[in-house]
């Protein structure tokens, strides 16, 4: 089976490797065909367009910025929709909305096609690892094909239904991830300021009932204003900004993550955007009243 890969950024890039290292042939496109140079020397093949990689392959799997351009890729010019027909697969493992979704699947079955969102949880070190949590929905028997793919990609997948609720799962475990990395940053900040050395916390957490990797894989490298993106804060704050618009359609109060989404915004305006999202820590860091 041939697989095709759209979107070659921080993500796709480590989950297209690890398929062509994996054994799968591979046809890969990204709108800046340089970035397919990479891919191309361990053995994959290029699509001038999405739609020519759909035209080729079984299956096209998608790993993009944002909602826009998840649809960009399916509805413009060269786009899938151009290819795309009966027996042909679609998986969009971008993290969008679940308007965003709905939209590409209505598209796409209404051409024959089969349709899976499967946005993932997890950031550069997991997906080289082949250690994504795949949060799928849609197809069930696009969903049971994939499987060999997202076993190579992921360290476990979920099926959750109709369309829709992957996104769902995913911008609230998002929403989650980007509080408690603000409640991080003001406990390293105030530690510190307070005559305490912030390391010996790390430590204490990480003996804790409040343990996890996240702490203990990016607060030493916060501690030195290190932020090297393996997930971007400006992806962050769209997925609170997502979360928090589904939030409101749920009527549910969510002041935690709105304060949140708030703190990344600054940090977007300080120009931190394309660091990893752990550079909120510098806008408490550097807060003056």
């Amino acid at each position: 089976m041939e697989v095709g890969f759209l979107g070659l950024g921080i993500m796709g890039k480590a989950m297209s490797t690890n398929l062509i290292k994996s054994g799968f042939k591979v046809t890969v496109w990204n709108r800046t065909l340089s970035k397919c140079n990479e891919l191309v020397a361990l053995g994959a093949s290029i699509g001038e367009t999405p739609a020519a990689v759909v035209k080729k392959c079984q299956i096209t799997i998608a790993m993009l910025s944002d909602p826009a351009a998840a649809l960009s890729v399916v509805f413009d010019k060269d786009g899938v929709l151009e290819e795309i027909c009966g027996g042909k697969g679609y998986i969009d493992m971008s993290t969008v909305d679940p308007e965003t979704s709905t939209k590409i699947n209505g598209a796409l079955t209404a051409k024959g096609a089969s349709f899976l969102e499967a946005p993932v949880s997890g950031s550069k070190q997991p997906a080289e690892a082949g250690q994504l949590v795949i949060l799928a929905a849609g197809d069930k028997a696009l969903y049971e094909t994939a499987i060999p793919a997202f076993d190579v990609m992921g360290k476990k997948s979920f099926f959750l239904g109709e369309i829709g609720n992957g996104a769902k799962m995913k911008l609230v475990v998002n929403m989650i991830m980007g509080s408690m990395m603000n409640a991080f940053s003001e406990g390293l900040v105030l530690a510190e300021r307070s005559g305490l050395n912030p390391s010996n916390l790390l430590d204490v957490l990480d003996l804790g009932g409040i343990a996890n990797p996240m702490f203990r894989g990016k607060g030493p490298a916060m501690l030195k204003s290190n932020h090297s993106p393996a997930f971007p804060l400006k992806h962050q704050q769209k997925d609170m900004r997502l979360a928090l618009a589904l939030g409101d359609e749920n009527a549910v109060a969510m002041p935690v993550a709105a304060a949140a989404n708030e703190a990344f915004k600054k940090a977007r305006g300080m120009g931190l955007g394309d660091l990893d999202f752990s550079a909120v820590y510098e806008t408490v860091k550097f807060h003056k009243d």
